[in-house]
């Protein structure tokens, strides 16, 4: 192997490791957004609209509206400093539009594809089905949830098995892309 083949074989290994680690910022940034969009989502779910007259499947989707409102800004803010920053020899972001796009995005995934993907588990898998003894086993814990409340609560949890890497690839590659500078023309 000649020096410029070891070069470019180096140069490759280390965007590799750049990827990863950026995906792994990204998984780490998800975390935090999982956390504030479940809590978001749980409550609503249960403390604001828990004793409402409406049905289960609307009170699942409104929780799941305000949970994505709530965590896309989350993750606007801090994929922005850690994960997607800006690099020296790119055009300038402009932070709103960043804002706009990263919204469109998660529409896309976190809204679109989530709604369909609850609707799937909940109403054509029917999980419910499947949880029965995890409600029962719950109530020791004077937590009395019927199954269709712990599938209400857990169907979030395998959607992202789904979403995670289509919202990398779509932040990545479209909200959070950056353009080289256009070099200035001198006469």
């Amino acid at each position: 192997m000649d020096n410029k083949s070891i070069k470019n074989e180096t140069k490759e290994k280390k965007k590799g490791l750049a990827a990863l680690w950026q995906f792994i910022k990204f998984g780490l940034v998800g975390v935090s957004n999982t956390v504030v969009s479940y809590v978001t989502y749980s409550l609503v779910y249960y403390w604001i609209l828990g004793s409402s007259p409406m049905s289960e499947d609307i009170k699942v989707q409104i929780a799941n509206i305000v949970g994505f409102v709530i965590s896309v800004l989350n993750a606007f803010i801090w994929q922005n400093k850690f994960v997607f920053k800006e690099e020296e020899g790119g055009e300038h972001r402009v932070w709103w539009k960043v804002l706009i796009k990263t919204y469109i995005s998660y529409a896309f995934s976190g809204l679109l594809l989530t709604a369909l993907l609850l609707a799937f588990w909940l109403k054509v898998v029917h999980i419910e089905q499947y949880l029965g003894g995890v409600a029962q086993w719950l109530v020791q814990f004077d937590l009395n949830l019927s199954a269709t409340d712990v599938a209400a609560s857990i169907a979030p949890f395998l959607n992202m098995v789904i979403t995670i890497p289509i919202n990398f690839c779509i932040n990545k590659f479209w909200a959070y892309r950056q353009k080289g500078k256009k070099s200035e023309v001198t006469e």
